[in-house]
């Protein structure tokens, strides 16, 4: 079922998106070479628990595993769904926070992926192209058109680099339940897939290789990485669909404040 939000739904969906927008801003605080990523999940849930909300992502899916961290952090060729632990950032790397939160029943979601310290100007334009991609996938989020004019939207951005577009993970709805439909693919046909309409909520997340499009799943059952072990970048933002233009729920205006990251400027919305 796609559910069709009211305007008082989607000002409390935006609570909580901004709340992890708030969120990711306080981990980028801490995101620098020697720092734990079990640090910054530490750092994550304390804020989430201090502003009322509950980390979404922890004890989420199969019973037997659970997810059992705040947030996902993903390092380099890990795409999505890296745990935290005692692993530590480099200098060089890339990290993907992905971050979920609930408060008073609604769900906010996404994801930026950072740079750690000098990073290759090659993955640097991988990063500034998956984002690129983000902001042409939602200027496509719009009363009338398909699921598919954001799908190809990102996909032809992406390709147009050389870079791959992940097959395997999606973006989803979302509202009472951290994944509704519809399902948000990165790739596709304009003019296909399901109709939008003004009050669906969706979690736009373009995950791009620099390699292949193809990923594997490692052995903990959770983190996904690139099959090839080239680096792989996520960006994702919560939006509303409207009549004449998305509107834009959650922000990475509190990670710029923070961290100052010349790549925002390199982003057509930046």
């Amino acid at each position: 079922m796609i559910y069709l939000r009211t305007d008082n739904e989607i000002s409390k969906i935006k609570e909580s998106a901004q709340l992890v927008s708030l969120t990711l801003a306080e981990v980028a605080k801490h995101i620098q070479p020697g720092v734990s990523t079990g640090k910054l999940d530490l750092v994550a849930e304390e804020f989430i628990k201090k502003k009322n909300g509950i980390p979404a992502f922890k004890g989420y899916g199969d019973k037997r595993n659970p997810f059992p961290s705040t947030l996902c952090v993903s390092i380099n060729d890990e795409l999505v769904h890296g745990l935290p632990g005692a692993r530590v950032l480099q200098e060089g790397d890339i990290v993907s926070i992905d971050c979920g939160v609930n408060k008073n029943g609604y769900y906010g979601d996404h994801a930026y992926t950072f740079p750690v310290g000098e990073c290759d100007p090659k993955v640097l334009h991988l990063l500034a192209t998956t984002l690129e991609s983000l902001y042409k996938g939602i200027e496509n989020a719009v009363h009338g058109n398909t699921v598919g004019d954001i799908s190809s939207a990102i996909q032809e951005h992406c390709e147009a680099q050389g870079f791959g577009v992940v097959r395997d993970l999606v973006g989803h709805g979302l509202g009472t339940s951290l994944h509704e439909e519809p399902s948000i693919p990165n790739f596709g046909k304009a003019g296909k897939g399901p109709r939008l309409r003004s009050g669906m909520v969706l979690a736009i997340e373009p995950m791009i290789n620099m390699g292949s499009w193809r990923v594997k799943t490692n052995p903990d059952g959770w983190t996904v990485a690139t099959a090839d072990g080239s680096m792989s970048a996520h960006f994702e933002h919560n939006v509303a669909v409207r009549e004449d233009e998305a509107e834009i729920l959650s922000t990475f205006q509190y990670i710029t404040e923070i961290t100052k990251i010349e790549l925002e400027k390199l982003a057509i919305h930046g």
